[in-house]
């Protein structure tokens, strides 16, 4: 299956997760005309929670892949890129900084995407950090790369409400639906030779750090809405906010904020189960329902199905943390 050329213009698409298949779709659909696409190899596909597969899309329109490490440090790489003659590569999903050998390939430019209103949110993880920023506006960018962090000068971009109880997959979703949106809007600039170019005002630039899984971790120590805000924050796509439950890992995929409530106990007590969910009472004496969790090798469940006993406390258990570190530690003095 092939869609209409647009013209001779000829893309390359870079990218690996599953905002790179909706924009390799979108450019696809419209008619560009994609020479070659550079992914993750499926060996790779571990380090981003939100990996998606585009072979099956390449195949259907025909368009030749290839399986990669990095883009920056493998001269086959850039030999392949560089025979392909692109005149824009679109480089959307990516997580490498992407230097000079292959932004000067392009006769026109390397495009970039960010899922922020950029100069705001610069960096890493912007969809999690956006939720716990408390944002109530954000958007997405698609900007001309040079060799900085989301630095370059501005092809277009779209705002869109964040709403007060965002969860990174609806916040994901519609970081998708505007990169399609603009997608469609900048093609046909591209190929009649006139796209916009707009400078970013570096003095108002805001960075975002890089997160790992461990940063999921719950503290019950903290007030409700800030362990609640956590949970959506870095759920589906990402790895989850999780806490411990007699000693093993459990993730909490979905929660809702509840406040007060007519129980009194300790952080991480769980005070009540019923249909809807587990009433879990936090530092601040307010309260969040667990609604669907998961704990290791097993599917997800709802939370009431999963807990069978009210005043448990989740989290860590020290006294057991601590008797490993002994054992441990006995074992290399022995």
């Amino acid at each position: 299956m092939t869609g209409h050329t647009l013209s001779e213009m000829r893309y390359i698409f870079v990218g690996t997760v599953e905002g790179s298949y909706h924009a390799l779709e979108e450019m696809l659909t419209q008619g560009a005309n994609v020479v070659g696409v550079f992914t993750l190899a499926p060996e790779y596909s571990y380090r981003h929670s939100d990996f998606a597969d585009l072979r099956p899309l390449a195949q259907r329109y025909s368009v030749p892949l290839w399986g990669i490490n990095h883009i920056n440090n493998d001269p086959e790489v850039v030999a392949q890129m560089r025979d392909l003659r692109p005149d824009y590569i679109f480089i959307i999903g990516w997580s490498e900084i992407v230097k000079r050998p292959v932004l000067e390939l392009p006769t026109q430019a390397c495009i970039g995407f960010h899922p922020s209103l950029l100069p705001q949110n610069r960096g890493r993880a912007v969809i999690p950090w956006t939720i716990l920023q408390g944002l109530r506006r954000s958007g997405a960018t698609l900007f001309y790369m040079d060799e900085g962090v989301d630095s370059g000068d501005i092809l277009t971009q779209k705002a869109f409400t964040v709403e007060p109880d965002e969860t990174a997959r609806t916040l994901y979703n519609k970081v998708i639906v505007t990169l399609r949106e603009m997608i469609r809007e900048v093609l046909p600039l591209m190929e009649n030779g006139n796209p916009p170019r707009y400078p970013q005002d570096h003095s108002k630039a805001t960075y975002c750090a890089k997160r790992t899984p461990a940063d999921g971790l719950i503290d019950w120590q903290w007030p409700a809405e800030r362990i609640w805000t956590l949970i959506r924050a870095v759920g589906e796509p990402y790895p989850g906010a999780f806490t411990f439950h007699r000693g093993r890992k459990l993730i909490i995929w979905e929660a809702t904020f509840i406040g007060a409530a007519p129980y009194y106990g300790v952080p991480g007590q769980v005070q009540a189960i019923n249909q809807d969910g587990v009433l879990v009472q936090c530092g601040d004496g307010k309260h969040i329902l667990l609604r669907t969790v998961q704990t290791e090798g097993r599917k997800r469940c709802p939370a009431a199905s999963y807990f069978t006993k009210i005043h448990e406390v989740l989290g860590i258990d020290w006294l057991s943390v601590y008797q490993q570190v002994r054992r441990h530690n006995k074992g290399l003095i022995e």
